[in-house]
């Protein structure tokens, strides 16, 4: 029992603690932040990070004066790591538009029309007849994987893929006997990727 209230004391002394230290000095550290983040949104990250470090540490920050000067060294690691971030996710966006322009540009001409012919058949599909079609052939998911993404059973992973090829031979089949090249949904190939 004495155990147990030493504790429930120990809890509520260091939240005093927090909620006195938060108090004496969110204003300049949300200052700085703010002077320092690209974004008001991301000065408030920073603030949040830094008092979440503050809590978690709270036995190692100095009383008095040096916890102000202790946060703003909290505040200025924590906007470091945020722009590593930005800058590790702007260069990763730009990886990946390079590769899939060299994707797209590899695609080249398609001078049978195969693919207008296939892309609206595709567009007269039901949604979920086209996921699991795009999922075999663009990602060339296995039907197992595919029940993964969808979080579906394989068997009934296996089931949908059969009838969805099945319900696109109907559609190339209809487009080819009317002589239609794409219906006027027609699914581009920049839509479905």
């Amino acid at each position: 029992m004495k155990g147990r209230q030493t504790e429930r004391l120990s809890d509520e002394l260091a939240e005093r603690r927090f909620a006195r230290l938060y108090d004496e000095t969110n204003a300049e550290i949300l200052a700085y932040a703010l002077r320092r983040a690209a974004s008001p949104e991301d000065a408030a990250d920073v603030v949040a990070d830094t008092f979440l470090v503050a809590w978690r540490r709270l036995g190692e920050v100095p009383d008095g004066a040096g916890a102000r000067l202790w946060l703003f060294g909290v505040a200025r690691r924590a906007l470091a790591n945020q722009r590593r971030g930005t800058m590790r996710r702007e260069r990763l966006a730009g990886e990946m538009r390079e590769a899939l322009r060299r994707r797209l540009a590899g695609l080249g001409d398609d001078p049978t029309g195969d693919r207008a012919q296939t892309m609206g058949a595709l567009a007269r599909l039901e949604e979920k007849d086209r996921e699991v079609l795009l999922l075999a052939g663009w990602e060339e998911l296995e039907p197992r994987e595919i029940a993964s993404v969808l979080g579906i059973s394989a068997i009934s992973a296996r089931s949908r893929l059969h009838r969805a090829r099945r319900r696109l031979r109907v559609a190339l089949a209809a487009q080819e006997a009317t002589g239609e090249k794409s219906p006027q949904g027609e699914l581009r190939c920049e839509e479905a990727r």
